[in-house]
């Protein structure tokens, strides 16, 4: 009798469990809840429009971070690495692989719907992660494709083709929801493809605008000097105020052969502010003029309200993989200050529009050229964060070089040589924006990590390591305060709190896994 109660006990916890979930995931989200998201969400990939993937949460803190400990973890089964920042809305975390997507409960991993993409084919390099739009879920493909589910189950409403993969196109980007458009963009820069950030309505999945970084091929008064490429693969972000969408650009392609491509080449490795209604250009900035090293711009462009040489300012931040950082004005796309924050010998010098001036010796050649950074970059995707109370905006960064090899015989168009990564080791840099001071420097072990960072107002850094560990630094000094070994932490952290306790999220290899205090722990 006693068991049958126990077993009766179990079940209706679990269905109240479920229900409750499922309850939550009817309400939908309200676009309007983006503006100033609740400590109880991370509704979009950067955790609100800013990107600067800081949380105001202070459970958890310096003095008490060493007593973190497993929550829940969540087994996606694949072997694909997650590399998607989790989306939680409503009580549901929806994790997604390039295509595979959970609902999974935010308070114990319980599995609610999984949906599984039927197309195997395309590109499956990673995925970035999913946008929630009212009662829809929307997940990016491999075939360049745009998914709509429901909220609520996990069933499809609808399909859409973003680009067409037969032409070579891929897609791995997280949405952006502004209002009621829904921002895709995708990838392609091995076959010589215009690049393209997609408007769609979330409600019906039919385009409303494509904005174009180079031109499709005819385009009357082209300035691109022939190049395509220029994929937008990355989230980016929204400054509501001015209207303005913010997005890091790709490398122009064919890829390390300049020739054939004269001029600055834009809008490629490059800043470019759009307005969200139109697709319309308002400004560009071109992180890498002409540039022949596959240094994509298109790293999260961080918005920032600060002062900047005792002036009040609204500022754009980016630390690009040309190993440059970039502080913009926002409102007009002009240069603040440019400084490196990695390893560099490929520029000259910064022109007056604070752009890096390329060193022609260090053009891809038949012989070699040795170049810092290497193809890999002085950071790539992994995403940034910035501390407003400490000015520090803290990325993972990478000093390399590599070798650049040019031969003729591989054709005008493509991938017109090589590049061999000769020696790299990744670090945890805190850059203060005002001066271009690096404040502390963590070193994370050989290569890059494929950690992006999270900060919190208690003054904690969460990333991960070059060794399968995920980190809790302090943000002051970078010194380490806890760490535990979870396997490759390919994702970026993220930080929210239910029922008065606060978790830390974090993947390593195809396992999610949610970190909080002991229950009962005395605030500190």
């Amino acid at each position: 009798m006693m068991r049958r109660q126990s077993a009766a006990r179990l079940f209706l916890g679990a269905a109240s469990v479920l229900a409750r979930c499922v309850g939550s995931a009817g309400q939908g989200l309200d676009p309007a809840a983006l503006l100033k998201p609740a400590v109880d969400s991370w509704p979009t990939y950067h955790g609100d429009y800013s990107g600067q993937r800081h949380s105001p949460l202070t459970q958890i803190t310096p003095a008490n971070v060493a007593q973190l400990t497993l929550a829940w973890a969540f087994q996606t089964g694949q072997s694909a690495q997650i590399k998607a920042t989790p989306i939680l809305v409503n009580g549901i975390v929806y994790i997604s692989t390039p295509d595979h997507l959970w609902a999974i409960d935010a308070r114990s991993a319980r599995q609610i719907w999984q949906y599984r993409y039927p197309d195997n084919t395309g590109f499956h390099i990673g995925h970035r992660g999913v946008a929630v739009y009212k009662d829809s879920v929307y997940l990016t493909t491999p075939d360049a494709h745009l998914v709509a589910l429901d909220a609520r189950t996990g069933t499809v409403k609808w399909n859409v083709e973003i680009a067409d993969a037969k032409k070579g196109y891929w897609s791995t980007n997280a949405p952006l929801l502004v209002r009621n458009h829904l921002l895709v963009g995708v990838a392609g820069d091995f076959d010589n493809l215009p690049g393209m950030l997609t408007s769609i309505d979330p409600e019906t999945g039919k385009t409303q605008w494509i904005f174009y970084s180079t031109p499709p091929p005819g385009t009357p008064g082209a300035t691109s000097g022939g190049a395509t490429g220029g994929q937008m693969w990355m989230t980016g972000t929204y400054d509501p105020e001015l209207d303005l969408v913010y997005v890091g650009t790709g490398n122009p392609t064919p890829v390390l052969n300049g020739d054939a491509r004269p001029g600055d080449n834009p809008w490629t490795c490059s800043i470019v502010a759009i307005h969200p209604e139109t697709g319309k250009l308002e400004w560009g900035f071109q992180a890498t003029p002409h540039d022949t090293h596959d240094w994509d711009a298109s790293e999260v462009p961080v918005l920032v309200d600060g002062t900047f040489d005792g002036v009040p300012r609204k500022m754009l931040m980016q630390a690009s993989r040309n190993g440059y950082f970039f502080v913009l004005d926002r409102a007009n796309g002009t240069s603040l200050r440019t400084f490196p924050f990695a390893t560099v010998n490929w520029a000259s010098g910064i022109d007056r529009a604070g752009r890096p001036i390329p060193n022609r010796d260090k053009e891809p050649a038949r012989d070699g050229r040795l170049v810092a950074p290497n193809e890999g970059g002085g950071t790539n995707y992994r995403s940034p964060s910035f501390d407003p109370a400490t000015g520090l905006f803290i990325v993972s960064a990478q000093d390399s070089y590599g070798i650049y090899f040019f031969k003729p015989e591989h054709g005008a168009y493509g991938w017109a040589g090589a590049d061999y990564g000769v020696f790299g080791r990744g670090f945890l840099r805190a850059i203060d924006y005002r001066t271009g001071a690096i404040r502390w420097t963590h070193a994370l072990g050989e290569g890059a990590s494929p950690a992006g960072v999270l900060t919190t107002a208690s003054g904690l850094v969460f990333s991960g390591d070059s060794s399968g560990n995920v980190l809790a630094l302090r943000t002051s000094d970078g010194a380490t305060l806890w760490h535990s070994s979870i396997g490759t932490v390919g994702n970026s952290p993220i930080t929210y709190e239910l029922d008065g306790r606060q978790y830390v999220v974090v993947a390593g290899g195809g396992v999610l896994f949610g970190f909080a205090l002991p229950e009962g722990t005395p605030p500190s």
